[in-house]
């Protein structure tokens, strides 16, 4: 796990499968025709950088770190982890220069939730970061108290796979860094929570 020296973005590795233009800009429904149809193109998932920061969500190539995608937090309308398969999760946002809207879709061994809800957090940070800059603290400490739970969760795991003997030096993790958005609300999704974060209008 390697921590990015900029405070004000978070990363995580992830693969990508893919972004589909949709109909409409929220629905569960939506997202999993979307996941469904990237999934029968029988592509390469290729692994990505998923950056996080203040104003924006962008997608960089693992090895190159070439941006493939970039949208504003104000774009995004509906994010959810899939209500079926809980490693896919994905994100839904208007195109910057026509009206359309597109559904980005990845998918993470173990921390989909918690990316959701992370995305989550972001999102309402942007909204309020305009009025109140006094306490970016608050989502500081939070995104570290997530990432102690992710970093017990991990080694938890590990634990158990070195007991069975089947430990994966491959498997997919994430990478985080500590970040300065400001939000007065932080939501932690359990495993059985399928609730999507919506965009009020």
């Amino acid at each position: 796990m390697s921590d990015n020296e900029n405070e004000s973005e978070i990363s995580f590795s992830v693969k990508f499968l893919g972004r589909l233009e949709v109909v409409r800009p929220t629905g569960m429904e939506i997202l999993m025709e979307a996941a469904e149809a990237l999934q029968t193109e029988n592509k390469k998932k290729n692994k990505v950088h998923l950056f996080l920061s203040r104003s924006s969500i962008d997608i960089l190539e693992y090895k190159t770190k070439y941006m493939l995608h970039s949208c504003t937090l104000s774009s995004v309308s509906f994010c959810a982890v899939h209500q079926f398969q809980p490693k896919l999760f994905g994100f839904m946002a208007k195109h910057p220069a026509i009206d359309s809207h597109h559904c980005y879709v990845f998918q993470s061994t173990k921390f989909s939730h918690l990316l959701v809800s992370v995305i989550g957090d972001a999102f309402q940070a942007s909204r309020h970061s305009d009025n109140v800059r006094g306490s970016r603290d608050l989502v500081v400490e939070a995104l570290r108290h997530k990432n102690k739970i992710l970093q017990r969760e991990n080694a938890e795991l590990r634990k158990k796979l070195q007991e069975k003997g089947g430990m994966d030096s491959t498997e997919e993790e994430t990478d985080h860094s500590d970040t300065e958005q400001r939000t007065s609300h932080v939501r932690f999704n359990s495993g059985s929570d399928t609730t999507a974060l919506l965009k009020n209008n």
